[in-house]
């Protein structure tokens, strides 16, 4: 079934006919996202990632309606019902609801009463029931009965009388909840009280409540209703039904309440469960995957001799210290309260002239960062303050996930998992991104209700965002770990091994064109990696930039009319200033192309990232028991939601923000407000000690 999805896609997301059309074509030709967003900007009038998955999305969803369009083809030519009507109709909807209620009368299904009153011979009486004419009925209870079950599942499949219903559970549809009595006593089903009696409409319900609802649902703790008002919702059936009062009129009227009830509701009702799940669904995925990228695009600490400690009481705190490059050159095990554990990291301290410290987040962490400052201040002057080791609380979430998987068993197998999981704390300080990579992101702790959502759709989501800042910071060739390399534009898990391999074996990339020697890099794969690659100190400076391969010869061309050489415009502005844009400018290469290699001429190998800052805590503020109302205090955003934030204030529970308290202004997103790991300043509006609730705010402070 051929068709231009440009014409259907460009209305529904705004977009230029045009603009979509080589969007697709580009997709066609098998160009990521990323390679389109960045270096296609004149074919796609300059769309953004966000645009290009947008019409990635639609154009998947179209083929697979084109698919399923195809197969109820054939389904009802198969039975000899297909019209030139009915084809044409058929072939021109593009709405998947509205196709699948034109092909609910001719879908094969099990025996219902209908099919069996009209096995019966009960067809005509139906037929003529619904012609509501004058006259006393000498049918029989039983042939009536029958008549009514054909007129009820016609009812329920007429495409009207569904969108009717459709409209009134848009309008009107309350959500209803009861607990189920077996289980609403038992200690599991505290955790969703608040959820017992719920009644509110449909429409209205937050995303994070509706998600919230379905587990208890899921659980077995709740039951769920979702109705319309009953009689408005037969008196729109009865508008496209019912014409007259008599005999006959009342049996309609019969089937028409029973068809209602035991069909029509209960499947308009499964269909608005659904879109309401996929709302819910699509707001939690969106806060995640937006608080994914703010976790991936952190601030890096960078190349450092870094010692990381994985804090703990019972079982001590596991120490390892790494080199600028990551690599573990040694580990051991401190206590806390011992005066042994400190000397041993000056000792520690010394030997491998640290440069920064991080220490975990969990259990035992504000004790141990009171025993490394304690070490720093008794170091009997051999560091001054100007060279003391900076100290960061690193956030855990997700390394004991990865200290116990396949991947760290490779990197470290004669270590346990205690030395993987510091060795990942230590390392996500230096390079967040290139850390966090390795852990399945639904373990990195920055989402809510991550379990409740359409799994295919958050891997998917999540994995377009991983992709998204992997490109947009760029990845140095030489250095990357082959987890790292795997979100590369264009290359994959094969790939990035083989690149791996390949330095392994040969050394170190001295310039890109160097990785056609790679194994399976061809050339439509480089032209889709290469701009986002990195070779630091190699043969070419622009090997070292974010200018495709595919633009060098025009830079070339500008270093000599200016006389000069390409280093000297990455180094001297004056020289810039001088480039004639307009004299670049061709049907391939558009002032958004040349906007950006002069700009990445002026910065080469920027890091988009921001720069990393020390924080401290409360030195007052350990535990709840410490916490006071009105009390402004330092913290740290741990994660945000639909509902507000999460701000770690270092006494082992997170305080909550909820959006009402982020400002004085009516917000819709807390993401307005706040970032995450963003350092704030907080007052304590409430303490529930028994709970273990903290409730904050943002105002006035």
């Amino acid at each position: 079934m051929n068709q231009d999805f440009s014409k259907i896609i460009a209305p529904i997301l705004s977009l230029g006919e045009r603009q979509v059309a080589a969007t697709i074509s580009l997709l066609d030709e098998k160009a990521t996202i990323p390679f389109i967003a960045r270096y296609r900007k004149e074919k796609t009038g300059s769309l953004d990632e966000v645009q290009i998955a947008a019409i990635d999305g639609e154009y998947k969803r179209l083929r697979e309606l084109s698919d399923r369009k195809e197969t109820i083809l054939k389904t009802i030519d198969e039975q000899g019902k297909l019209t030139d009507e009915l084809r044409k109709r058929i072939e021109e909807c593009w709405n998947s609801t509205e196709l699948e209620d034109i092909y609910l009368p001719y879908k094969p299904h099990r025996k219902t009463r209908a099919d069996i009153a009209i096995e019966k011979g009960l067809l005509p009486l139906a037929e003529e029931l619904l012609k509501q004419r004058p006259g006393k009925l000498t049918a029989s209870a039983e042939d009536l009965q029958g008549a009514r079950d054909i007129i009820a599942q016609r009812i329920a499949e007429d495409e009207r009388c569904r969108n009717a219903i459709r409209r009134e559970f848009s309008y009107s549809a309350i959500l209803t909840t009861k607990p189920v009595k077996d289980k609403a006593e038992t200690p599991e089903a505290q955790n969703y009280k608040d959820y017992f009696q719920v009644r509110e409409p449909l429409k209205r319900i937050s995303s994070h409540r509706l998600l919230a609802i379905r587990r208890a649902e899921s659980e077995g703790f709740i039951r769920v209703d979702i109705s319309p008002d009953t009689e408005k919702a037969l008196d729109k059936l009865a508008y496209i039904y019912l014409r007259a009062q008599n005999d006959a009129s009342y049996q309609v009227e019969l089937a028409m309440e029973d068809g209602y009830k035991r069909l029509l509701k209960p499947a308009i009702e499964t269909e608005y469960a659904a879109l309401s799940k996929e709302k819910a669904d699509t707001e939690a995925i969106r806060v995640f995957a937006d608080n994914l990228r703010q976790l991936l695009l952190e601030a890096p600490l960078g190349q450092k001799r870094v010692l990381a400690i994985d804090p703990g009481f019972r079982t001590g705190c596991k120490v390892v210290v790494l080199t600028p490059q990551g690599d573990l050159v040694h580990h051991d095990v401190i206590y806390l309260h011992n005066q042994q554990s400190i000397h041993t990291l000056q000792e520690l301290l010394t030997k491998y002239r640290i440069e920064a410290i991080a220490i975990g987040n969990g259990t035992a962490s504000r004790e141990t960062e009171e025993m490394v400052q304690l070490a720093l201040q008794m170091d009997n002057g051999q560091r001054t303050m100007d060279n003391k080791p900076q100290v960061f609380v690193v956030s855990e979430n997700g390394a004991s996930v990865y200290s116990a998987s396949k991947l760290a068993r490779e990197e470290f197998p004669d270590e346990d998992v205690t030395v993987r999981g510091a060795v990942s704390i230590g390392r996500r300080l230096m390079d967040p991104l290139a850390e966090l990579v390795k852990i399945d992101p639904k373990s990195i702790g920055v989402g809510q209700y991550q379990h409740d959502v359409d799994q295919t759709r958050l891997r998917e989501s999540l994995q377009q965002t991983v992709e998204s800042v992997v490109n947009a910071v760029g990845v140095d060739v030489n250095t990357a770990s082959p987890y790292l390399l795997t979100y590369i534009s264009g290359l994959g898990p094969v790939l990035a091994q083989n690149i791996v391999q390949y330095r392994a074996t040969n050394g170190a990339f001295r310039n890109r064109k160097a990785l056609m020697k790679v194994p399976k890099m061809g050339a439509k794969t480089f032209e889709q990696a290469a701009g986002f690659l990195r070779v630091s100190d190699g043969d070419n400076p622009l090997d070292n930039s974010a200018v495709h391969p595919e633009r060098y010869a025009l830079i070339e061309q500008m270093a000599r009319d200016l006389q000069c050489k390409v280093e000297d415009l990455m180094h001297d502005e004056t020289l810039r200033a001088r480039i004639d844009r307009n004299k670049y400018l061709s049907d391939e290469v558009g002032l958004p192309t040349l906007n950006d290699i002069l700009h990445e001429l002026e910065k080469p190998s920027r890091d988009p990232r921001a720069q990393l800052e020390e924080f401290h805590f409360d030195e007052a503020v350990h535990s709840i028991d410490d916490l006071q109302q009105g009390m402004v205090l330092p913290g740290i955003v741990t994660n945000i939601s639909a509902f507000g934030a999460f701000v770690d204030l270092g006494v082992h529970k997170d305080g909550l923000i909820h959006i009402s308290e982020m400002a004085d202004r009516r917000i819709k997103d807390p993401q307005e407000v706040v970032k995450l790991h963003q350092h704030v300043r907080v007052r304590v509006l409430d303490i529930d000690r028994a709970r273990g609730r903290i409730s904050l705010s943002l105002k006035k402070i």
